[in-house]
């Protein structure tokens, strides 16, 4: 009982393995992946201050290392499934803020409880942190994708995810969205010309959508 249970679950994360089911050169856990958004927010982040914006650093830092918590109880489900209508993505979203819900009452003492409300919440929103989450979120996409197909990976559902992570991405709109598709983008894309699969035709395809 207590935070102690809330720190031991978190040992769950790296067992949890994304897209499951399909032939991967690299494994990725949830755990993994989670501290990688925390890597990209920051500098994501930072871009927007640059331009001028104010970011909550505390309430970023909170949504983008606790954004799959909810995971432990009901797995990675596969992105094309979660976004398959808006009906099932809100009924999945239900049913892990529920779970989750139970979970903190259950084992989380009285006094924290607020707190773990607020930071283990779906912080996908459209205040700037909520999008900076969104963007890092669908990045990792990219970047998972990206080095599945560069190996020559030929899964079809690579191809899907890193098309599109890149429409979602290009959809947002915040400068770091810009500085992303104009400086970051095209390195990743001269780094993948070796590959036997056109990652630039699949760019310029997603981008031009």
């Amino acid at each position: 009982m207590g935070i102690h249970t809330y720190f031991q679950s978190l040992n769950d994360l790296e067992r949890i393995i994304r897209t499951p089911g399909k032939f991967k050169f690299e494994e990725h856990s949830v755990s993994a992946h989670s501290w990688k958004v925390v890597q990209y927010a920051k500098t994501l982040a930072d871009i927007e201050e640059k331009h001028g914006v104010t970011v909550d650093w505390k309430k970023l830092y909170e949504i983008t290392s606790s954004h799959d918590y909810g995971e432990i109880f009901i797995g990675d489900i596969k992105t094309p499934v979660k976004h398959h209508s808006l009906e099932l993505r809100a009924m999945l979203q239900q049913v892990e803020e529920g779970i989750v819900a139970h979970f903190i009452d259950e084992h989380i003492p009285e006094e924290f409880q607020a707190i773990f409300r607020r930071q283990l919440r779906e912080g996908k929103d459209e205040s700037v942190e909520g999008r900076i989450l969104e963007v890092a979120d669908k990045m990792d996409q990219v970047y998972e994708a990206f080095a599945e197909m560069a190996r020559g990976n030929t899964e079809k559902e690579f191809t899907v995810m890193y098309r599109n992570a890149l429409i979602q991405i290009k959809s947002i709109k915040l400068h770091c969205v810009d500085y992303f598709l104009q400086h970051i983008l095209p390195d990743l894309v001269r780094e993948g010309s070796r590959s036997p699969i056109d990652i630039a035709q699949i760019t310029n395809e997603a981008l031009s959508s």
